[in-house]
């Protein structure tokens, strides 16, 4: 048997089992269903064995318990029963990770109605000059991530195309933007929606051990932007020097596809006008918002303090990442012509909220189970058990970390919902990792790394089908294994320079990771 065949039959083999364990396991809302159920029962058996730990919070502080020990407390008896009862609409509309992305979305959903996401996001890919088109195909998957699906229905596509038509391989054009896209999906220069799912539901976790501890939108603004420079030139060097040597020229033949059937549309003038006008307004907003935080005593500084920690601003980051985009979009609309009335911009808003329906029926079974996960003390004392395990083994430092980041990756294979893995593993090892000396924030930052460079390689990411199918339009015997035989390189490397990038960051250099991010804990 050839080295060559041996490597492919071990790939096929490694597929195969990603494939059938991802078969194997449900829906997301079904699997928190199952979660819920199994978390009642430990929650019973723990109380019933009396399992318990020390309480980690400090004297005074709220919901630490009388006797300096926590136990487990059953759920399922009379006042448990009552307690999910009467508290199942408030865990609900009180999870921090709910209205947060509503308000957020509703922006970005004027901004993407109007076009000006799209219009954007072509306008880096077809400006770029001949030799950065693959930089600015990645870059542009990498950004793309503000708003929702944008990245897979245009920017992938859209980079098949121009690969084609300057008489490259499509299917590099493909996988760099699949990779800025999907494998870099938690980078991006700005704050958009998915910020604040996961300081929320981080927020929540940090809360067992630290009942009044805030996680911000902003936790890791400075890493994420930093990062998404750093995966569009990791994405353009992959590319260029790995997948385009091994595609080698491309046949037309292999699909039948011609310049007739493929076309790249560019930007009329109405929508540059637009395109400019929107710029203006995003520039004229950034002023009048120096004005609100720069000067000293202004409104969104801090007024005990005058500086930003705490202040409106920061507090308020998502209200602004709200109107930035609502406001860019409305202009962008009435510039281009692509919106004429009110109702279409209402119908944007309502089209942003439809694409949520999966997300809030999924909300509501995960601010369950994390409100049960709470009650029950498990999450505390499992992370109290945790950390001391760690400190006896000394396994701590930035080593710790890098192996959290290798768990995430591997979880994600199974579980592609950045928001459903999170708040599963969020309540225990934000706990778990902040009894070990580690901020909330940090851990966040490790953890958004995991969830981002294996979506490239699992076929149960959602829209790992749609890929498929792009790339099949261009060679018909594309299949699940060509595709990931090609992503696999992006994300060794992906995992390799980004986990290095963390470890610089954090445990060299001691840079905060957003503004006022704390690094380390200190109950």
């Amino acid at each position: 048997m050839s080295r060559k065949h041996s490597k492919q039959t071990a790939l096929n083999r490694f597929l195969n089992t990603v494939e059938w364990l991802g078969n194997i396991l449900p829906h997301p809302v079904i699997l928190f269903i199952a979660f819920i159920a199994a978390l009642l029962v430990f929650s019973a058996a723990g109380a019933y064995f009396d399992v318990s730990a020390a309480d980690p919070r400090p004297e005074g502080a709220a919901g630490r318990s009388a006797d300096g020990i926590i136990r487990v407390v059953s759920l399922l008896n009379g006042e448990g029963l009552a307690k999910i009862i009467s508290n199942l609409v408030s865990n609900f509309t009180g999870f921090a990770p709910l209205g947060t992305a509503l308000v957020a979305l509703l922006g970005v959903g004027i901004a993407e109605k109007s076009g000006l996401i799209a219009a954007a996001m072509r306008t880096i890919v077809l400006k770029a000059p001949l030799h950065l088109v693959t930089l600015a195909v990645v870059f542009a998957g990498v950004m793309s991530n503000i708003a929702s699906e944008l990245g897979y229905v245009v920017i992938i596509p859209l980079a098949g195309m121009v690969f084609y038509s300057l008489g490259r391989h499509p299917l590099a054009g493909i996988t760099a933007a699949f990779a800025g896209v999907s494998g870099g999906y938690s980078a991006n220069l700005l704050i958009g929606t998915v910020d604040p799912i996961l300081s929320g539901i981080t927020q929540q976790a940090a809360q067992l051990i630290a009942p009044d501890y805030v996680v911000g939108a902003y936790a890791n603004w400075y890493f994420m932007a930093a990062s998404a420079v750093l995966i569009s030139l990791l994405g353009f060097w992959v590319t260029d020097k790995f997948i385009e040597p091994r595609l080698g020229v491309y046949d037309p033949a292999e699909t039948g596809a011609n310049s007739e059937s493929i076309n790249i549309e560019q930007l009329s003038e109405a929508e540059k006008k637009g395109l400019r006008a929107a710029l203006a307004a995003v520039l004229l907003l950034a002023a009048l918002t120096a004005l609100a935080v720069v000067p000293e005593n202004a409104p969104l500084r801090n007024p005990q303090t005058g500086g930003l920690d705490n202040s409106p601003f920061l507090q308020g980051i998502v209200a602004l990442i709200f109107v930035f985009f609502a406001v860019a979009g409305l202009v962008y609309g009435r510039v281009a012509g692509t919106m004429s009335g009110s109702a279409e911009v209402v119908g944007g808003m309502v089209d942003s909220m439809r694409s949520m329906a999966l997300y809030l029926v999924l909300m509501f079974f995960v601010s369950q189970f994390v409100a049960y996960f709470n009650w029950s003390n498990l999450g505390p004392i499992m992370a109290v058990k945790g950390s001391e395990f760690l400190k006896e083994t000394g396994f701590t430092g930035g080593i710790l970390l890098i192996c959290f980041i290798v768990i995430c990756c591997l979880i994600n294979l199974m579980i592609a919902s950045a928001s459903a893995q999170w708040a599963v593993t969020a309540p225990i090892f934000v706990p778990m990792l902040m009894l070990a000396g580690y901020a909330p924030e940090t851990i966040q930052a490790a953890y958004r790394i995991g969830d981002s460079v294996t979506n490239i390689i699992t076929p149960m990411m959602p829209f790992f089908g749609l890929v498929l199918a792009v790339a099949i339009r261009y060679k018909k015997d594309t299949g699940v294994g060509t595709l990931v035989s090609l992503m696999l390189p992006y994300t060794v490397v992906f995992i390799t320079g980004w986990s290095l990038l963390f470890y610089v960051w954090v445990f060299i250099l001691g840079w905060p990771l957003g503004p006022g991010s704390a690094l380390f804990y200190q109950p």
